[in-house]
């Protein structure tokens, strides 16, 4: 059974939308937020607890199970779904 996913992304952000591409390519089901397209405190609610899970808060920001990891690393990401 999949894990959970949640990522955290900007709408404009390449690596973003290649960890959706990615995760799409996989047949994964996720959740995903566009920070960017937030506003107000819904916005910094998000930012807050973002940056419990990354402290340097870049995106994306994905959540797997139990596991955080910041960025576009394919590998990394395939072995948390255990596709590797």
């Amino acid at each position: 059974m999949q894990p959970p996913v949640k990522i955290y992304t900007l709408s404009t952000c390449s690596h973003c939308k290649a960890t959706k591409k990615l995760l799409d390519e996989c047949a994964v089901k996720y959740e995903f937020t566009d920070v960017d397209l937030l506003t107000g405190e819904e916005q910094r609610a998000i930012l807050e607890n973002v940056k419990k899970l990354n402290s340097r808060c870049t995106f994306p920001t994905i959540i797997i199970g139990d596991k955080v990891i910041v960025g576009y690393q394919e590998e990394e990401i395939k072995k948390a779904l255990g596709l590797l």
